[in-house]
């Protein structure tokens, strides 16, 4: 029931999420965009973008910055298609099965998703995969540390079908070292008086022997939004 859940649930809270979760939003997003250090030029993937609100705000501080995102739910897919017509590239599909293929990212983010990946572990490897050596890995998620976020991470597990679960730092940490990245820096912070959010840093290991290059940098490399990318794995 797990991807299926996510799907059916933000499905139907889509056409209401930004106006909903306005003030969480708009707090992650300031949270993660700090901690990107985007370069122009340099190819960003989404994970579990949702409408897509952060792409929309990286394209306006840093317009040459290419941008891609993945999602698992259809309809927040289409609210993020209105909000950046041809400026992204998007794909359905879920974090443990990334639609794009091996080293084409220069940064990977995942902004208040981490929490629904049923294969968290799976989910960095994918991550690591489609980014080029030596790529960053920036995600921002609830932390566990906080007494809030536990209380409520364990009412969603007996009452909400889409949650999964939460992590504090240190599982965090382990989860994502041991999905090939290093350093990993993690910072753990409130939004407001109740709530706590944590977000992560790390950077891929790249393999000794046997990495393959990815793709070439610089203008000469802008993508052709018209033509489908080279895939390894299919869309779910």
């Amino acid at each position: 029931m797990g991807t299926k859940a996510v799907v059916e649930t933000y499905g139907r809270l889509a056409a209401h999420y930004d106006r909903r979760w306005s003030f969480y939003i708009e707090a992650t997003l300031r949270e993660t965009l700090r901690r990107l250090a985007l370069q122009p030029r340099e190819r960003l993937l989404d994970v579990g973008c949702g409408t897509g609100v952060l792409m929309e705000a990286i394209a306006a501080a840093i317009p040459d910055v290419e941008l891609a995102g993945a999602d698992a739910s259809p309809e927040m897919l289409a609210v993020a298609r209105r909000r950046l017509g041809d400026g992204a590239l998007l794909r359905e599909g879920q974090a443990e099965r990334l639609p794009f293929a091996d080293g084409s990212f220069d940064v990977v983010s995942s902004t208040n998703a981490f929490h629904y990946f049923r294969d968290p572990v799976a989910a960095l490897e994918e991550m690591a995969r489609v980014l080029r050596p030596s790529g960053r890995l920036v995600i921002t998620d609830w932390c566990d540390d906080y007494l809030a976020c536990r209380i409520c991470d364990l009412w969603l597990r007996l009452f909400d079908r889409a949650h999964f679960r939460t992590y504090g730092t240190e599982e965090l940490r382990q989860l994502v070292e041991q999905a090939g990245f290093r350093p990993v820096r993690i910072d753990r912070y409130k939004i407001s008086w109740l709530w706590g959010l944590m977000t992560a840093v790390g950077r891929r290991v790249a393999a000794e022997s046997g990495e393959r290059p990815g793709p070439p940098q610089g203008r000469a490399a802008r993508w052709n939004r018209s033509a489908a990318w080279p895939t390894d794995c299919g869309a779910s």
